[in-house]
């Protein structure tokens, strides 16, 4: 532990004074941290100086190396992707990635999705999975199995980020933004190459989108509506970076563009996980309205990142017709059945 100090010590003094970290440097203060071998003070400080000074995307991508090293991964079939937000936009939203995974894995896309307890919402994906009766404390083997068998998985970022365990009292304590807000949305455990992420501030898109290529995903968009939220909005416009063939772009989508009606806020709005959950469950049965439309938006979009779908009307049709065939319902159902099984062996 004495050896790493000094180390760490001089990587904090790099950032305090202005000064940015390369890569290999990232990857060693990340490791330091993530080992234990760190005081909360000395996290604390390196946290607050990237933060103040601004994190770049060598240092992104040198955390992101380290949160990948050390987890525990699931082995994704080709062509699996994520769709997941960092949460912390303060929009108390329902859980719009959470039902769109479940729509997208009906229309034939293996989805290996990665996400957390609430941030800033009342309910993150987590808490909801809970409550349609997902064991999100399944044994790996079964997660395993429901990719595999399903076509469709959830990963609690808690149980494959077990070195965060280390970081995470500072983090509470700081009571603040820092690096790790957007270091576990690409961080997924089964090494997807297709994402689709949802950012809680415009300013990271580029970023993070570079860190992806870096990092070899294949294709990618990083989204964030222009009311604020973390998702691909129906209020408005989307701000979209894209990353496809190498090259990055940028663009934005609306609901007119899908064939889909503006909503408001007020109309996308959560409650409990018991809520949210009753919600979802009615729009897998058919339920019309804001919820259905946003849902089948951001199901479009990664449809087209999935290469299903051209483009947004035609994701949308896929996405609806995935929905009224009860495709989307039979992949919960069947997620619900397998993280349910008895482990053999298993106390």
């Amino acid at each position: 532990m004495a050896g790493n100090m000094p180390d760490f010590k001089t990587l904090i003094a790099i950032v305090a004074d202005g000064n940015s970290l390369n890569v290999e440097q990232a990857r060693a203060a990340f490791d330091v941290m993530m080992s234990g071998d760190a005081t909360p003070s000395q996290m604390g400080a390196f946290l607050m100086a990237l933060r103040v000074r601004g994190e770049t995307v060598d240092e992104i991508t040198g955390g992101v190396m380290t949160m990948r090293d050390r987890m525990t991964p699931i082995k994704a079939p080709p062509g699996a992707m994520d769709i997941v937000g960092t949460g912390g936009d303060g929009k108390h939203t329902l859980n719009i990635s959470t039902a769109t995974a479940i729509v997208v894995a009906g229309c034939g896309v293996p989805i290996a999705k990665h996400g957390n307890r609430a941030a800033s919402s009342k309910t993150g994906t987590t808490d909801v999975q809970n409550t349609l009766g997902i064991n999100v404390d399944a044994d790996f083997s079964l997660l395993q199995a429901a990719l595999d068998e399903a076509g469709i998985c959830f990963m609690a970022a808690p149980r494959h980020h077990g070195a965060m365990r280390n970081v995470g009292p500072t983090r509470v304590e700081m009571g603040t933004r820092t690096i790790f807000n957007i270091l576990g949305p690409m961080s997924n455990p089964a090494g997807v190459k297709r994402q689709l992420i949802g950012v809680f501030d415009r300013q990271w898109q580029h970023p993070m989108t570079e860190v992806l290529k870096t990092l070899g995903s294949e294709r990618a968009w990083v989204v964030h509506g222009a009311d604020g939220t973390d998702e691909i909005t129906t209020t408005g416009p989307t701000y979209v970076v894209s990353l496809e063939n190498g090259e990055i772009s940028e663009f934005e989508v609306s609901p007119e563009q899908a064939g889909l009606p503006l909503a408001t806020l007020e109309d996308l709005r959560g409650g409990e996980a018991e809520e949210n959950a009753a919600v979802l469950n009615a729009l897998l049965q058919g339920a019309t309205g804001a919820y259905r439309d946003v849902v089948l938006f951001n199901a479009a979009a990664a449809l087209i990142i999935a290469g299903k779908a051209a483009d947004l009307p035609e994701g949308v049709a896929m996405a609806t017709r995935a929905i009224d065939e009860g495709l989307a319902l039979e992949k919960l159902h069947r997620l619900v059945e397998i993280t349910n099984r008895t482990v053999p062996g298993a106390s």
